[in-house]
């Protein structure tokens, strides 16, 4: 592994608080729509990448599949191996940065999914390369044809969130969508006040990106945590769904 990062840090120390936000609350309910897109047959190969605490890769293993979840946090992957220990399923967690990983194995489908992996920078990573490279990972890990589903945060309601002091200061970058901001914002008593960043996307931007990484858009949607329902994205939802296709 590289060096720590802030994200890494972060969900190191939020990893068991996670499964109490109100957006893990509707885990059936998503799998079940990722059951209806994917139409794999039981014993399908699923990669999940940034699948922090298995919320949705024990669910598929309970439901069959052989998946493997990575994530770049060791304790999400801790509280993910006891959720298989108690509901008596096998999945194989790596530990590994999404943009940075090799795996000999090919998938019939990949996820990626809740900011799990796509969109977090670190403070020096450049936000127009660092997630083609999460892209270009999981393209060459799955079979020809294969669909892969992603969830990014909404660049609409990013930009409809700040104000011109707000880009003055350097917490928002109207360029790159990328806000930055202390861990203190959003951890309680966090190890170390080290500054986050954030990248919301537009929904051009993503097909481009998947376009340039072996990929062919399917279908785009608001794909907000708990309200995946095939409807047109809204200005204001906090995430955009695609679904797309290797090539």
């Amino acid at each position: 592994m590289n060096k720590i990062n802030g994200w890494r840090r972060f969900f190191n120390n939020y990893a068991p608080k996670y499964h109490e936000e109100s957006f893990t609350q509707n885990t059936i309910k998503e799998v079940d729509f990722l059951e209806e897109e994917f139409q794999l047959e039981k014993g399908a190969k699923i990669l999940d990448v940034g699948c922090g605490i298995g919320r949705h890769a024990v669910e598929l293993a309970k439901r069959g599949y052989n998946v493997t979840g990575l994530d770049i946090s060791e304790k999400m992957l801790e509280i993910a191996e006891e959720n298989c220990k108690k509901e008596d399923v096998n999945v194989n967690f790596i530990h590994a940065d999404a943009t940075n990983f090799h795996l000999e194995s090919r998938f019939d489908v990949a996820i990626c999914l809740c900011e799990g992996a796509f969109g977090l920078l670190s403070i020096d990573e450049d936000p127009f390369k660092r997630d083609e490279k999460i892209l270009n990972n999981i393209n060459k890990v799955l079979k020809p044809n294969a669909k892969f589903i992603l969830t990014a945060l909404n660049g609409l309601k990013k930009i409809r969130e700040y104000k011109n002091e707000d880009i003055k200061s350097g917490k928002f970058d109207p360029y790159s969508i990328t806000e930055t901001f202390p861990i203190s914002d959003i951890l309680d008593n966090p190890p170390e006040d080290i500054m986050l960043k954030e990248k919301g996307f537009l929904a051009t931007e993503l097909k481009l990106m998947l376009n340039n990484t072996g990929f062919k858009v399917e279908n785009i949607w608001g794909g907000t945590a708990g309200k995946w329902d095939r409807e047109i994205l809204k200005m204001d939802e906090f995430e955009v769904m695609i679904v797309s296709k290797k090539i």
